[in-house]
């Protein structure tokens, strides 16, 4: 997993009233828990970038005031109407401890049930795993290759080594389905199939009648 260092500065005041006037500087506040109290800091909007606006996981370098942290984001509170960040806490990592935290998908191949005329539909976009910081994949990849039409991938088939998944086991991750094209194409090919055997049985029936 990538690491991003972010640098921050300890926040004195805590309460609405600053963290508006924060918020009017395109800074955000922040909270990092997981230590025996929480710490509040901010941190620059153009520095979170590249943390809030790709579906990646990074393990973080907190510096804040020159103390470093290392962490991950774990929530971000957004306005909502307007593309502004309010607040985003960060969950500091302990070394042996597990960690809970979403993964983006990456599928990838082609289904052989597109080729028959299949849609592959996506079910999830991340899963919630439970690993520790240093196991956590940038990406949870899925190949679907080998799909056929009316077949799936569940969470049960994922294999991530020393990563636990906790999505239900019975949830479906990827599909491929049937269109309404390929039902109308196979039921076409199965009403000419038909026509066939009743033109080969006439031809039989009247060369019996023949002899």
């Amino acid at each position: 997993m990538k690491t991003v260092v972010l640098k921050g500065q300890k926040r004195e005041s805590v309460g609405k009233k600053e963290a508006k006037r924060l918020r009017a500087q395109e800074i955000v506040p922040a909270v990092l828990y997981g230590g025996e109290t929480p710490i509040h800091f901010s941190i620059p909007f153009a520095d979170l970038r590249k943390l809030i606006y790709t579906p990646s996981v990074y393990l973080l370098e907190l510096d804040i005031d020159g103390e470093v942290h290392n962490a991950m984001m774990q929530d971000i509170q957004w306005h909502p109407v307007n593309e502004e960040v309010l607040h985003i806490d960060f969950l500091k990592i302990q070394d042996g401890k597990s960690i809970k935290i979403d993964v983006p998908l990456k599928i990838s191949g082609l289904a052989k049930g597109i080729k028959m005329g299949g849609k592959l539909n996506t079910n999830l976009r991340r899963l919630k795993v439970k690993a520790l910081a240093t196991d956590v994949p940038d990406t949870i990849d899925v190949n679907v290759t080998k799909l056929g039409i009316g077949q799936s991938i569940k969470v049960a088939d994922l294999n991530v080594p020393n990563v636990e998944f906790l999505d239900a086991k019975s949830n479906v991750v990827v599909s491929v389905a049937i269109t309404r094209a390929a039902k109308s194409a196979a039921g076409a090919a199965m009403a000419a199939g038909l026509d066939d055997e009743d033109e080969d049985e006439s031809g039989e029936e009247a060369a019996s009648s023949e002899e």
